[in-house]
């Protein structure tokens, strides 16, 4: 393959100004909305002279009632009960209230109290309900801001607060994804700003994990489940996903750099079982051949429901809109807990993907762009609705992941949690892939067959806890780390002839559009027959190579104050790279060691506690590199450090959640070409990526929801070779996007639970090849449409949505021109037990 560096996308001076014009007014009129409502919530987080109402609240059958709203009557004051069935609300001037306990669909209990300057009330209330009941109703009905999720345990390695997180994570509800018939990781990714998907999941061993994503001007993929390494190489299932969080900015600190990039990471959080029968059967069709059958069983396996199992399933079939493609997969995921007694608990969860079919159509550039003739995927001159290849030519891929943790609580205020993950891949079938030649008449049609698998086993200590140094809160996770990787991967590759020009892999060259003779030659059996009858590749692709990292971390979270929140934590990562091994000489070669450090700060002010946040941040990234420059000094790992600060909202008893931030990360010590010594490199490269992020999760009035957001992203080498040097990456995806859903639901009457969505996504142009010697070409930019209509009547679910509802063509790639789907229709039916 011929891979070329593309060239930095720039405004002129007058679109700049209009620019920067636009960022001024849209971060005076949020400020100025932050200081609106602060004023309105002054009263609240002033007075010295105040009382605090605390208690818990539980169900009839004992159990605590968690998500219950605690509230006082008429006013805006108001909390939710935690997972304990614990409360608590502060500030409270004295005087007689009204102190409401409330949960769409249960009855409303409502007591009398009167709060005293200084004294903390104890209020308990027990609800009618009983906890199946509660959880049947928080299951339907969640909360009024339906999808945001104001709390992570993953994102900083302990429970936090987002408002106390001074790092920017969005999160993607299963609620979202329920309605927008979002049935993989990629579907769901679209609602979080900032985000663009580069690649589709290619189902090869060896190569990234599942999708290729560009955030914050870097390439990323999906390698994180619940916070551990989880590898999978096809398109990510969300039949047992919880929640999808994206943590942005470098995160190397507490996640370490193999499973990490400079522009975040993303984490699926899975379903756990809970502790009585229930479930859903799902049905799907549509559009393409389009079926999905999927199962979410829960129960209890013993009386006391100290052992807990849950299993997630679904069976996919889907073809493409193109004359040839399809893929087929099968995914299974057990979870069970095991409750020994108080102390000591034990949770074990597994995935297993099976999945077999074409790979999708994939364009590389053999020529430059000024050969080709053109510089934009909308005036190549290739047929749509054509895919060049043929239905046989399958890749078979499965992925096995494995999870166990035990939590042994150490005292009141500290746990012990040992995980440990282990993941295997393989994949074998031939990858079809093709070359735009030059004059955009003809295309090389080419293919590989990989063999091969990926082995990860991550083994992590950590120790959860908290501690006061006099009045000052201390926050702590300190762990040890031991990941190790293996990669086993050969591309079989022949030496074939057409067009004129010989080289690995080359099929037939055929023409690009019009009537092609030879169109359906490419099948199995032809493919089965060059490789027979041509002489094999002298340089076959090989990945052979294993690693071995070992890191110790620490991270405190410090309230200085009940309104002042300081983070600080550091990273020792010690990288042991075993080299390459080359089968045909029995040698291995490129090994090499490093240690990094990395450090990472942060802090938070609560300006209206547990409303509105300040918040910046210093985060850190690292590479390793291997090799030496001219004067034999090795190469140190290079560097990413952002600085970031902004805004973070959760107001109105949660019903407006936001955040807004201004990041700038720079990449120092890149292994470069050395100019005055020819044959040499040199570590001194930089690159500079810098960019704006806004999102708003809101809930304005009774079943309205808003889920919106917007990013714009400037990157660049700053000190890198000539031909690409001053230039925007192609891993940068485009300056420009946004997201939008809105969603209505009405909440009573004989229509009750009728709803419907609307909303869409907005990518600027993206350059996929860009530098002096080959020029420039891009991907152009593109608003695609979606919508669904719902109905859920609590024991069944109805869902019709058109994705694409314009019916738009699009492209996406990364040195490559990959076509989208085209709209598709599909339909659902649900039945919930």
């Amino acid at each position: 393959m011929h891979f070329f560096y593309p060239p930095v996308l720039r405004f002129n001076s007058t679109q700049a100004k209009k620019i920067l014009s636009l960022y001024r007014g849209a971060t005076i009129k949020f400020l100025s909305f932050i200081i609106l409502l602060a004023t309105t919530h002054w009263c609240y987080g002033q007075s010295a002279s105040t009382g605090t109402i605390t208690g818990t609240v539980q169900t009839a059958d004992g159990k605590p009632a968690a998500s219950v709203s605690i509230s006082l009557k008429g006013l805006t004051h108001g909390t939710m009960v935690d997972l304990n069935g614990h409360y608590e609300l502060k500030n409270i001037h004295p005087g007689t209230y009204s102190l409401v306990a409330r949960l769409i669909g249960l009855s409303t209990q409502t007591k009398q109290v009167v709060v005293n300057a200084g004294e903390t009330l104890q209020v308990d209330f027990t609800l009618q309900e009983s906890s199946q009941q509660l959880h049947e109703v928080v299951v339907s009905s969640k909360k009024a801001n339906r999808f945001s999720a104001p709390k992570s345990s993953d994102a900083a390695k302990m429970p936090l607060n987002n408002l106390e997180n001074a790092q920017v994570y969005s999160t993607v509800t299963s609620a979202l994804m329920t309605e927008q018939s979002a049935f993989s990781m990629d579907d769901a990714l679209r609602n979080v700003p900032g985000i663009n998907r580069l690649w589709a999941a290619t189902d090869r061993s060896g190569f990234g994990n599942g999708s290729s994503f560009a955030l914050r001007g870097f390439q990323l993929n999906t390698s994180l489940r619940n916070g551990l390494p989880s590898n999978v190489s096809t398109t990510i299932d969300a039949a047992n996903i919880e929640s999808i969080e994206v943590l942005k900015g470098p995160s190397a600190t507490l996640f370490g750099s193999a499973v990490t990039s400079y522009g975040g990471l993303i984490n699926r959080v899975t379903k756990k079982p809970y502790d009585h029968v229930g479930g859903e059967i799902a049905y799907s069709g549509g559009s393409y051949g389009f079926n999905r059958l999927s199962a979410d069983v829960n129960t209890p396996l013993d009386s006391a429901k100290n052992l807990l199992f849950r299993i997630n399933t679904s069976l996919n079939t889907q073809k493409t809109w193109q004359d040839a493609g399809f893929h087929n997969s099968i995914f299974v995921a057990p979870s069970l807990t095991y409750k020994v007694n108080e102390r000591l608990s034990f949770s074990f969860d597994a995935e297993l993907y099976k999945s077999e079919g074409t790979t999708p159509t994939t364009f590389f550039f053999y020529a430059t762009v000024p050969q080709l003739g053109v510089n934009s995927a909308d005036k190549l001159n290739l047929d749509y609705n054509r895919a060049y290849i043929s239905n046989d030519l399958v890749l078979r891929s499965s992925n096995l992941n494995f999870v166990g943790q035990m939590n042994y609580k150490l005292s009141d205020n500290w746990t012990s949690q040992t995980n440990i993950s282990v993941v295997n891949t393989n994949s074998y079938g031939p990858m079809p892939y093709f070359y735009l030649l030059a004059g955009n008449k003809q295309i090389a049609r080419n293919v590989w067959t990989i063999d091969g698998y990926d082995r990860t086993l991550d083994i992590q200590q950590n120790f959860v806890g908290k501690f006061n140094i006099g009045t000052v809160k201390n926050r702590v996770v300190a762990g040890i780390d031991y990941y190790n990787y293996n990669a086993n991967v050969v591309y079989h590759e022949f030496s074939g002839t057409a067009g004129g020009q010989t080289a690995d892999d080359l099929f037939d060259v055929i023409n690009s559009t019009g009537n092609i003779p030879n169109y359906l030659n490419f099948n199995k059996a032809k493919v089965d027959s060059a490789y027979a009858n041509s002489p094999a590749s002298k340089n076959p692709y090989i990945i052979s190579n294993k690693q071995y990292i070992t890191s110790a971390y620490i991270s405190d979270v410090v309230n200085i104050t009940d309104q002042l929140i300081v983070n600080a934590a550091l990273r020792i990562d010690h990288f042991d790279n075993a080299g390459n091994y080359n089968p045909t000489s029995g040698t291995t070669s490129g090994g090499f060691k490093q240690t990094a450090l990395s450090p990472k700060f942060g802090m938070v002010y609560q300006v209206f506690k547990d409303k509105v946040s300040l918040f910046g941040n210093f985060q850190n990234g690292f590479t390793n590199k291997t090799g030496t420059d001219y004067a034999g000094h090795s190469f140190k790992p290079e560097q990413a450090n952002q600085l970031e600060g902004g805004v973070k909202l959760n107001a109105f008893d949660g019903k407006l959640s936001g955040t807004i931030s201004y990041y700038d990360i720079k990449v120092k010590d890149i292994v470069r070409s050395d100019i005055d010594h020819p044959n040499f490199s040199i570590q001194n490269g930089t690159q500079l990526s810098k960019g704006l992020e806004a999102e708003i999760i809101a809930n304005p009035f009774t079943g309205f929801n808003i889920v919106a957001g917007y990013a714009h992203n400037n990157s660049k080498y700053t000190n890198a070779d000539d031909d690409v040097n001053g230039l925007r990456p192609n891993s940068s995806g485009p300056e420009d996007m946004a997201n939008l859903w809105l969603s209505y639901r009405i909440t009573k009457g004989s229509a009750k639970g009728l709803g419907f969505g609307f909303g869409g996504n907005y990518s600027g142009k993206s350059l996929v090849v860009s530098s002096k010697s080959s020029g420039q070409f891009y991907v152009p930019e593109y608003t695609v449409l979606n919508s669904s209509v719902f109905y859920d009547a609590g024991k069944f679910r109805l869902t019709a949505a058109v994705n694409n509802l314009a019916n738009k063509k699009y492209w996406i790639g990364w040195y490559t021109v990959n076509p989208q789907q085209l709209r598709s229709i599909s339909g659902s039916i649900a039945f919930k037990f």
